[in-house]
Protein backbone atom coordinates (compact mmCIF):
# COMPACT_ATOMS: atom_id res chain seq x y z
CA UNK A 1 0.00 0.00 0.00
CA UNK A 2 1.45 3.13 -1.33
CA UNK A 3 1.01 6.39 1.30
CA UNK A 4 -0.71 6.12 4.87
CA UNK A 5 -1.88 3.51 7.08
CA UNK A 6 -5.26 3.49 8.76
CA UNK A 7 -4.96 4.59 12.28
CA UNK A 8 -1.40 4.83 12.61
CA UNK A 9 -0.03 8.21 13.73
CA UNK A 10 2.78 9.73 13.14
CA UNK A 11 5.27 8.98 16.46
CA UNK A 12 3.96 5.24 16.46
CA UNK A 13 6.98 3.19 18.25
CA UNK A 14 7.10 -0.16 18.18
CA UNK A 15 9.56 -2.62 19.94
CA UNK A 16 10.72 -4.49 17.13
CA UNK A 17 10.26 -4.75 13.14
CA UNK A 18 7.88 -7.67 13.66
CA UNK A 19 5.09 -5.56 14.84
CA UNK A 20 5.96 -3.26 12.30
CA UNK A 21 5.63 -5.49 10.13
CA UNK A 22 1.95 -7.15 11.84
CA UNK A 23 1.18 -3.07 11.58
CA UNK A 24 2.11 -2.90 8.01
CA UNK A 25 3.92 0.49 8.04
CA UNK A 26 7.12 -2.05 6.67
CA UNK A 27 6.18 -5.26 5.71
CA UNK A 28 9.89 -6.48 5.06
CA UNK A 29 11.52 -7.97 8.45
CA UNK A 30 15.11 -7.51 6.95
CA UNK A 31 14.66 -5.35 3.71
CA UNK A 32 15.47 -1.71 4.57
CA UNK A 33 13.39 -0.93 1.22
CA UNK A 34 9.44 -2.47 0.47
CA UNK A 35 8.39 -2.04 -2.92
CA UNK A 36 9.23 -2.79 -6.86
CA UNK A 37 10.27 -1.35 -10.02
CA UNK A 38 6.58 -1.40 -10.99
CA UNK A 39 4.27 0.03 -8.18
CA UNK A 40 7.32 2.23 -6.26
CA UNK A 41 8.84 2.08 -3.14
CA UNK A 42 6.16 1.91 -0.13
CA UNK A 43 8.55 2.17 2.86
CA UNK A 44 12.00 2.49 3.84
CA UNK A 45 13.96 1.88 7.08
CA UNK A 46 16.51 4.73 8.24
CA UNK A 47 18.27 2.76 10.68
CA UNK A 48 21.87 3.19 9.77
CA UNK A 49 22.62 0.66 7.58
CA UNK A 50 24.84 2.35 5.29
CA UNK A 51 27.66 4.52 6.18
CA UNK A 52 27.09 7.13 3.71
CA UNK A 53 23.54 7.55 4.91
CA UNK A 54 22.94 11.41 6.09
CA UNK A 55 19.75 12.20 8.37
CA UNK A 56 18.82 15.55 8.83
CA UNK A 57 14.74 15.63 9.98
CA UNK A 58 12.99 16.59 7.48
CA UNK A 59 15.57 15.73 4.58
CA UNK A 60 16.94 12.44 4.28
CA UNK A 61 20.23 11.57 2.00
CA UNK A 62 19.41 7.59 1.84
CA UNK A 63 21.87 5.27 0.62
CA UNK A 64 20.33 2.73 -1.76
CA UNK A 65 20.46 -1.55 -1.29
CA UNK A 66 22.87 -3.95 -2.17
CA UNK A 67 27.05 -4.41 -2.12
CA UNK A 68 27.27 -5.40 1.40
CA UNK A 69 29.20 -8.26 3.57
CA UNK A 70 27.86 -9.07 6.95
CA UNK A 71 29.88 -6.69 8.54
CA UNK A 72 27.76 -3.89 6.49
CA UNK A 73 30.75 -2.81 4.64
CA UNK A 74 30.34 -2.25 1.33
CA UNK A 75 32.24 -4.72 -1.12
CA UNK A 76 30.82 -3.79 -4.65
CA UNK A 77 29.26 -1.42 -6.58
CA UNK A 78 25.00 -1.10 -6.43
CA UNK A 79 22.57 -0.75 -9.69
CA UNK A 80 19.56 0.31 -10.08
CA UNK A 81 18.39 -3.02 -11.40
CA UNK A 82 18.21 -3.90 -7.29
CA UNK A 83 14.43 -3.96 -6.61
CA UNK A 84 14.90 -1.78 -3.85
CA UNK A 85 16.76 0.52 -6.03
CA UNK A 86 14.73 0.63 -8.63
CA UNK A 87 11.16 1.00 -6.30
CA UNK A 88 12.87 4.47 -5.19
CA UNK A 89 13.31 5.84 -8.64
CA UNK A 90 9.84 4.63 -9.54
CA UNK A 91 8.32 6.74 -6.61
CA UNK A 92 10.89 9.82 -8.08
CA UNK A 93 9.52 9.21 -11.37
CA UNK A 94 5.47 8.96 -10.64
CA UNK A 95 5.54 11.44 -7.44
CA UNK A 96 4.57 8.76 -5.17
CA UNK A 97 5.17 9.06 -1.40
CA UNK A 98 6.97 6.58 0.76
CA UNK A 99 6.72 5.68 4.51
CA UNK A 100 9.58 6.69 6.81
CA UNK A 101 10.65 4.08 9.61
CA UNK A 102 13.78 5.47 11.78
CA UNK A 103 14.91 3.06 13.61
CA UNK A 104 16.74 3.26 17.17
CA UNK A 105 20.75 3.53 16.18
CA UNK A 106 23.90 6.12 17.17
CA UNK A 107 24.69 7.74 14.06
CA UNK A 108 21.55 10.40 14.18
CA UNK A 109 19.73 12.54 16.43
CA UNK A 110 16.83 11.60 14.87
CA UNK A 111 16.28 8.18 15.77
CA UNK A 112 14.45 6.89 18.71
CA UNK A 113 16.18 5.75 21.35
CA UNK A 114 15.09 2.64 21.04
CA UNK A 115 12.76 0.32 18.74
CA UNK A 116 11.62 1.75 15.38
CA UNK A 117 9.39 4.75 14.96
CA UNK A 118 6.85 5.81 12.48
CA UNK A 119 7.83 9.59 10.85
CA UNK A 120 5.05 10.17 8.27
CA UNK A 121 5.25 10.40 4.18
CA UNK A 122 8.28 11.84 2.54
CA UNK A 123 8.86 12.08 -1.40
CA UNK A 124 12.28 11.10 -3.66
CA UNK A 125 13.25 14.51 -4.67
CA UNK A 126 16.34 13.30 -6.44
CA UNK A 127 18.45 10.12 -6.88
CA UNK A 128 22.37 10.20 -7.91
CA UNK A 129 25.39 7.37 -7.74
CA UNK A 130 28.49 8.76 -6.54
CA UNK A 131 31.69 6.87 -5.29
CA UNK A 132 30.82 5.72 -1.10
CA UNK A 133 32.94 5.77 1.89
CA UNK A 134 33.99 2.59 1.25
CA UNK A 135 35.42 3.00 -2.50
CA UNK A 136 32.15 1.55 -4.37
CA UNK A 137 29.51 2.79 -6.45
CA UNK A 138 26.69 3.80 -4.07
CA UNK A 139 23.09 5.21 -5.34
CA UNK A 140 21.74 7.75 -3.31
CA UNK A 141 18.21 9.19 -2.87
CA UNK A 142 17.45 12.02 -1.37
CA UNK A 143 14.00 12.50 0.42
CA UNK A 144 11.84 15.39 1.69
CA UNK A 145 9.14 15.52 4.24
CA UNK A 146 5.93 16.28 3.04
CA UNK A 147 4.43 19.56 4.20
CA UNK A 148 2.05 18.16 6.56
CA UNK A 149 4.46 16.06 7.73
CA UNK A 150 6.24 17.15 11.25
CA UNK A 151 9.76 16.57 11.50
CA UNK A 152 11.17 14.66 14.41
CA UNK A 153 11.96 16.05 17.03
CA UNK A 154 15.80 16.81 17.68
CA UNK A 155 18.58 19.31 18.39
CA UNK A 156 18.59 20.93 14.44
CA UNK A 157 21.66 20.60 12.77
CA UNK A 158 23.37 22.65 9.60
CA UNK A 159 22.91 21.09 6.46
CA UNK A 160 26.54 20.55 5.32
CA UNK A 161 27.65 21.85 1.74
CA UNK A 162 29.43 18.82 0.90
CA UNK A 163 26.40 16.60 0.16
CA UNK A 164 25.65 16.43 -3.93
CA UNK A 165 21.92 16.03 -3.19
CA UNK A 166 21.65 18.99 -1.47
CA UNK A 167 21.05 22.22 -2.89
CA UNK A 168 24.31 25.23 -2.80
CA UNK A 169 23.59 27.71 -0.11
CA UNK A 170 22.20 30.88 -1.08
CA UNK A 171 23.60 33.97 0.14
CA UNK A 172 20.79 36.17 2.25
CA UNK A 173 22.17 39.08 1.20
CA UNK A 174 20.94 40.31 -2.17
CA UNK A 175 23.67 40.29 -5.67
CA UNK A 176 25.74 43.42 -5.83
CA UNK A 177 26.78 42.63 -9.23
CA UNK A 178 30.70 42.00 -10.27
CA UNK A 179 32.37 40.99 -13.70
CA UNK A 180 32.91 37.46 -12.23
CA UNK A 181 29.86 36.99 -9.89
CA UNK A 182 29.59 34.23 -7.91
CA UNK A 183 27.15 31.37 -8.45
CA UNK A 184 23.95 31.62 -6.65
CA UNK A 185 21.88 28.68 -7.05
CA UNK A 186 17.55 28.02 -6.59
CA UNK A 187 15.12 26.20 -7.42
CA UNK A 188 11.54 25.70 -7.80
CA UNK A 189 10.19 22.20 -7.35
CA UNK A 190 6.70 21.74 -8.77
CA UNK A 191 5.18 18.09 -7.06
CA UNK A 192 3.85 15.53 -9.25
CA UNK A 193 1.28 13.17 -8.05
CA UNK A 194 0.18 10.32 -9.92
CA UNK A 195 -3.30 8.53 -9.35
CA UNK A 196 -3.75 4.95 -10.96
CA UNK A 197 -5.48 6.67 -13.72
CA UNK A 198 -2.66 8.91 -14.26
CA UNK A 199 0.02 5.80 -14.46
CA UNK A 200 -2.72 3.89 -16.52
CA UNK A 201 -2.46 6.69 -18.96
CA UNK A 202 1.67 7.08 -18.42
CA UNK A 203 1.76 3.58 -19.23
CA UNK A 204 0.16 3.56 -22.89
CA UNK A 205 2.63 5.93 -23.98
CA UNK A 206 6.35 4.35 -22.02
CA UNK A 207 6.76 8.06 -21.25
CA UNK A 208 6.57 9.87 -24.78
CA UNK A 209 5.02 13.19 -24.99
CA UNK A 210 1.66 13.16 -26.79
CA UNK A 211 2.41 16.56 -27.90
CA UNK A 212 6.20 16.28 -29.03
CA UNK A 213 6.85 12.88 -28.40
CA UNK A 214 9.87 13.58 -26.63
CA UNK A 215 10.69 10.49 -24.45
CA UNK A 216 12.96 11.60 -20.87
CA UNK A 217 14.86 9.16 -20.43
CA UNK A 218 16.74 9.11 -17.10
CA UNK A 219 18.30 6.32 -15.28
CA UNK A 220 16.34 3.80 -14.21
CA UNK A 221 13.70 4.66 -16.36
CA UNK A 222 11.36 7.38 -18.63
CA UNK A 223 10.04 10.87 -16.88
CA UNK A 224 6.63 11.87 -17.73
CA UNK A 225 3.37 13.57 -16.17
CA UNK A 226 0.47 13.06 -16.08
CA UNK A 227 -1.87 16.33 -17.00
CA UNK A 228 -5.41 16.90 -16.66
CA UNK A 229 -7.36 18.63 -19.61
CA UNK A 230 -9.90 19.70 -17.47
CA UNK A 231 -8.26 20.70 -14.18
CA UNK A 232 -9.14 18.97 -10.80
CA UNK A 233 -10.95 20.95 -8.29
CA UNK A 234 -12.53 24.26 -8.28
CA UNK A 235 -13.40 25.81 -10.40
CA UNK A 236 -12.66 23.88 -12.57
CA UNK A 237 -14.06 20.28 -10.99
CA UNK A 238 -12.63 18.06 -13.89
CA UNK A 239 -13.17 14.70 -13.58
CA UNK A 240 -9.84 11.87 -12.87
CA UNK A 241 -10.40 9.55 -15.24
CA UNK A 242 -8.30 8.01 -18.43
CA UNK A 243 -10.20 11.06 -21.04
CA UNK A 244 -9.13 13.63 -19.17
CA UNK A 245 -5.51 12.94 -19.02
CA UNK A 246 -2.59 13.79 -21.12
CA UNK A 247 0.95 11.90 -20.90
CA UNK A 248 3.08 15.12 -21.09
CA UNK A 249 6.36 15.90 -21.08
CA UNK A 250 7.26 18.80 -18.12
CA UNK A 251 7.56 21.41 -20.72
CA UNK A 252 4.21 20.86 -22.85
CA UNK A 253 2.86 20.14 -19.63
CA UNK A 254 3.29 23.70 -18.13
CA UNK A 255 2.76 24.96 -21.51
CA UNK A 256 -0.63 23.36 -21.59
CA UNK A 257 -1.66 24.62 -17.91
CA UNK A 258 -0.58 27.89 -19.17
CA UNK A 259 -2.65 27.94 -22.14
CA UNK A 260 0.52 28.27 -24.56
CA UNK A 261 -0.63 24.77 -25.86
CA UNK A 262 -4.93 24.09 -26.50
CA UNK A 263 -6.29 21.24 -28.21
CA UNK A 264 -9.35 21.76 -31.14
CA UNK A 265 -11.82 19.30 -30.62
CA UNK A 266 -10.23 17.02 -33.71
CA UNK A 267 -7.66 16.72 -31.27
CA UNK A 268 -5.32 19.29 -33.48
CA UNK A 269 -2.78 20.63 -31.64
CA UNK A 270 -2.42 24.85 -31.42
CA UNK A 271 0.65 26.26 -30.34
CA UNK A 272 0.46 30.23 -29.51
CA UNK A 273 -1.54 30.17 -31.75
CA UNK A 274 -0.55 27.73 -34.89
CA UNK A 275 -1.33 24.71 -35.58
CA UNK A 276 1.25 22.19 -34.66
CA UNK A 277 -0.01 19.00 -35.77
CA UNK A 278 -2.41 16.33 -34.25
CA UNK A 279 -2.00 14.69 -30.32
CA UNK A 280 -0.65 11.29 -30.53
CA UNK A 281 -3.30 8.83 -29.02
CA UNK A 282 -3.12 5.10 -28.27
CA UNK A 283 -5.88 3.06 -29.54
CA UNK A 284 -6.91 2.50 -25.98
CA UNK A 285 -6.95 6.17 -24.62
CA UNK A 286 -10.66 7.85 -26.03
CA UNK A 287 -9.95 11.59 -25.11
CA UNK A 288 -12.67 13.52 -23.70
CA UNK A 289 -14.41 15.80 -25.92
CA UNK A 290 -15.83 17.71 -23.62
CA UNK A 291 -12.85 18.21 -21.42
CA UNK A 292 -10.58 19.37 -24.24
CA UNK A 293 -13.64 22.40 -24.64
CA UNK A 294 -13.27 23.36 -20.64
CA UNK A 295 -9.89 23.58 -21.23
CA UNK A 296 -9.69 25.43 -24.33
CA UNK A 297 -12.38 28.02 -22.76
CA UNK A 298 -10.76 28.48 -19.94
CA UNK A 299 -7.80 30.25 -21.92
CA UNK A 300 -10.80 31.50 -24.43
CA UNK A 301 -8.97 30.69 -27.71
Amino acid sequence: MIGEIHNVKIGQLYESRRLAHEAGVHRPLQAGICGTKKTGAESIVVSGGYKDDEDYGNVIIYTGHGGQDGSRNQVSDQTLDDPGNAALVTSHLEGLPVRVIRGAHSGSVYAPTGGYRYDGLYRVTSYGSKLGIDGFLIWQFRLEAYDDTPPPEAVQQELPESSELLPAPVSEQPPTGTEAPERVTTSVQRIVRSTAVTRQVKSWYDGACQICATTVQLPGGNYSEGAHIQALGGPHNGPDITGNVLCLCPTCHVMFDGGAIILLDDLTIVRHGERAGRLHTHPTHVIDVACVAKHRERWRQ
